[in-house]
């Protein structure tokens, strides 16, 4: 059997900039809305507010919360040279907000019904980050 090498480069792996201030309060059980209101362009706080609402059957604001998250995470990764594809690492901490909010999107997604956005945020999930795939959905 003859395998093929993809002779066209991957683009090189994304890592958004840390947010400290913002990573220290989610660490010291600040709640999240509060961290999203003094920090919105935080994805993981986002996120964050998504698994709360998804937690207590409010897929709606979850689904909400998510959209946000990633839309947020969308903006910051293309300022920092994302080009529409290419390795969003799980394994840099600062890209974990981006990714848990697009799971939480495909998931929330899953839950009302949106079976193609779920897929889709399924598969970009995966192409992003095999890791971030397997620790988010098992």
């Amino acid at each position: 059997m003859t395998t093929y090498q993809n002779l066209m480069a991957e683009p090189p792996p994304t890592r958004l900039p840390d947010e400290p201030e913002a990573r220290a309060l989610l660490e010291q059980g600040v709640d999240p809305a509060e961290v999203a209101a003094k920090y919105p362009a935080y994805s993981l706080a986002w996120a964050a507010l998504a698994d709360q609402a998804f937690a207590e059957g409010r897929v709606i604001e979850s689904y909400a919360f998510a959209r946000t998250g990633y839309h947020r995470g969308l903006d910051q990764l293309r300022r920092n040279g994302w080009k529409g594809h290419g390795p969003i690492p799980w394994e840099h901490e600062p890209n974990r907000g981006f990714l848990r909010a697009l799971h939480a999107l495909g998931r929330a997604a899953a839950a009302i019904g949106e079976t193609a956005e779920a897929e889709r945020c399924r598969q970009f999930l995966r192409e992003s980050s095999a890791a971030a795939a397997e620790a988010l959905e098992g």
